[in-house]
């Protein structure tokens, strides 16, 4: 892998960029600059023009400095500091009453009264109101609070706050859709996944279940929140499966091919990373492949086009070429860099089981080149592969041989490949008559 070289032709951060939070870049950004992909001065310009709306001034203070190599810092952002300072003690002020309450005595502990009022079932506006007299405005002030701390940088106190802030306005759901969201940013932002994994089907629900917005709305929606869960499927341990799920629901392929197919390179890299049985892989492989054919004239690159090469035109020089430059792609992907070892390991299993199926014998050096690996390597390999997933093959050593048994389908086999997609294709149907009878009854 340290062998691999970054290519800046391949970063997609600019295209992904308008459906992420401003602070959500900020990683992404690093990440550039820790591999040297773009020029230093370019990346702090970008992260200067990024901090510009937040209230992170002594951060933009310091990137200023470094653009410009100088410790003199224009005094309209110190101004701005002196300014923010002020704003952050009116809305602490205004918040004081909810924060005795909520403010937490010490790291992983509760306060007292706000457990009284949890146990009561109290810790509502209307507990509120009646126990320590906080008012509206006192719970909107609160939620000020919590999200000027977030454009702060404080993403952690933002965090305790606006849980707090959606236990009290949980029946309230709007109130509850926005600190849901905000919550959901700041939970990547202090790595807490399985929080965030959580939450992430909570704002998966909650986008469908939201009687306020059109369907034009929800589709944006269900965009930002594809881009936003690439941070929890990436870092969370059981997020290759997850996002196979997530992404291949109706509603969220729908937003893929309508809104961002780039995303495509993601969901390709889990299905092939992900640790699931050969039969279902394949499964999902056939209805993947089927939307990559579909998008190839408006996004791909060489991870997708190493399964068409493969699975479509069985193009297995043409496999091994865009393998090399998935290399490359995966190296270069802040959200992919750590899936390259997996990556690479099973798209070579991939080609190995792919070759097996359409040859009845296969020599074994020709095949070590085609998965760049020396021969001796390449034929242990194959030996492990053909325990571990039980194929009907053996090695002529011999002649330096694989020889493939017939395989077939059991009849259990072709009965679920046929079935599998009924529900999907049921759910197609019903739409596409409904809309028929909309146009009808309208016309």
């Amino acid at each position: 892998m340290s062998e691999v070289k970054i290519n800046a032709k391949f970063d997609i951060t600019q295209t992904i960029a308008p459906y992420l939070d401003l602070h959500l870049m900020f990683p992404l950004l690093e990440f550039l600059g820790e591999n040297q992909m773009y020029s230093e001065k370019d990346l702090l310009k970008a992260k200067l023009d990024l901090l510009q709306p937040t209230n992170m001034v002594e951060y933009a203070m310091e990137i200023y400095g470094q653009l410009h190599e100088t410790e003199d810092i224009p005094s309209e952002m110190t101004e701005r500091k002196d300014k923010i300072l002020e704003q952050l003690t009116e809305l602490q002020g205004e918040a004081q009453p909810l924060l005795e309450i909520c403010q937490s005595p010490g790291e992983n502990q509760i306060n007292p009264k706000m457990q009284a009022l949890v146990d009561q079932k109290k810790f509502t506006p209307a507990g509120l109101a009646e126990e320590h007299s906080i008012t509206e405005e006192n719970i909107k002030s609160y939620y000020k609070y919590a999200k000027f701390m977030f454009d702060c940088g404080q993403y952690q106190d933002s965090l305790a706050h606006l849980v707090n802030y959606g236990l009290i306005v949980e029946e309230d759901p709007e109130a509850s859709y926005q600190a849901l969201w905000g919550r959901f940013a700041a939970e990547l932002l202090v790595y807490e996944w399985s929080a965030a994994l959580e939450d992430l089907h909570k704002l998966k629900d909650a986008i469908e279940a939201r009687t306020t917005s059109t369907a034009l709305q929800k589709l944006q929606e269900r965009t930002w929140l594809i881009h936003w869960s690439l941070f929890v499927f990436f870092n969370h341990p059981d997020g290759k499966d997850e996002i196979v799920d997530f992404l291949l629901k109706t509603r969220y392929q729908e937003a893929i091919q309508t809104n961002c197919p780039w995303v495509l390179r993601y969901l390709t890299t889990a299905i092939i990373t992900q640790k699931t049985k050969r039969r279902e892989k394949q499964n999902v492989l056939k209805n993947l492949i089927t939307i990559i054919q579909q998008e190839q004239h408006s996004y791909s690159d060489p991870i997708t086009e190493f399964l068409e090469c493969l699975y479509v035109r069985f193009d297995f020089e043409g496999a091994q070429e865009r393998l090399k430059d998935c290399e490359t792609v995966l190296v270069s992907d802040f959200f992919l860099v750590f899936c390259h070892d997996d990556f690479m390991d099973n798209a070579r299993e991939f080609i190995f089981e792919t070759y097996c199926q359409i040859h009845q014998k296969i020599d074994i050096k020709m095949l070590a080149s085609r998965l760049n690996m020396n021969q001796d390597d390449a034929e242990k390999w194959i030996v492990e592969l053909i325990r571990g997933a039980r194929l009907d093959a053996k090695i002529d050593s011999s002649n330096d041989t694989v020889i493939m048994g017939a395989q077939f389908p059991t009849i259990y086999e072709q009965v679920i490949d046929t079935t599998k997609d009924l529900a999907a294709r049921s759910y197609v149907l019903a739409s596409n008559i409904e809309s028929l009878n909309r146009a009808s009854r309208s016309a």
